[in-house]
């Protein structure tokens, strides 16, 4: 499960995440696609106390309840900020992407890349994480069906070389951010806000 990408959509859904029951969650998704529940593994970023007392320690309430539900394998890795070598970069990308004239493009540059902005944060490594177990899980014969929970089409490959290792691999995500990718190349089911109000609330 990608904690972030399901905690990022089902916001934009209006729903709070603290409000989920994970345990009816995974009950109703392994319901769909008939067949029982081992291990749910749900893979999230963590902030520091720098982020601010109130996000870092609500957030760590809420990785601390998930780690006491049964079957449940949490993984995490802290947020990692922007380097201003990276914002510059971003920057620079987006003042080109404009076409702006010989005369323009300097005065835009100066003033532009002169304010970084707020520092931004960036998942690293959560991806790479659930992405590397689901190969491993399919080569070392871990498991006979793997469902990733994500709207994020860069599973894709990972998700194919299980597959080729014979493994029944579906996909599951909220109807938020449902990436067409994948619906195409996997048996799929869409969890929409009915799904969450009826059937997975505390």
């Amino acid at each position: 499960m990608d904690g972030n990408n399901f905690y990022h959509n089902l916001k934009q859904m209006g729903i709070k995440p603290g409000n989920i029951d994970f345990q009816k969650l995974s009950i109703l998704i392994c319901k769909n696609f008939n067949c029982s529940l081992r291990e749910v593994r749900y893979y999230n970023s963590m902030p520091t106390i720098r982020d601010g007392q109130e996000i870092y320690y609500s957030h760590l309430s809420f990785i601390d309840r998930l780690k006491t539900i049964k079957n449940f394998t949490v993984l995490t890795r802290k947020l990692q900020v922007h380097s201003n070598k990276e914002l510059i970069k971003e920057k620079q990308e987006w003042i080109n992407s404009l076409d702006l004239c010989d005369s323009c493009k300097p005065v835009v540059e100066q003033n532009f890349l002169d304010v970084i902005g707020s520092v931004k944060k960036k998942e690293k490594g959560v991806d790479v994480m659930l992405a590397v177990d689901l190969v491993e899980y399919a080569i070392k014969d871990k498991a006979d069906i793997l469902i990733v929970f994500s709207g994020d089409a860069d599973f894709v490959p990972a998700m194919n070389l299980a597959k080729e290792n014979n493994k029944e691999v579906f996909s599951v995500s909220l109807s938020k951010g449902y990436s067409r990718e994948l619906r195409e190349k996997f048996k799929f089911f869409v969890i929409g806000r009915n799904h969450l109000i009826e059937d997975c609330l505390k």
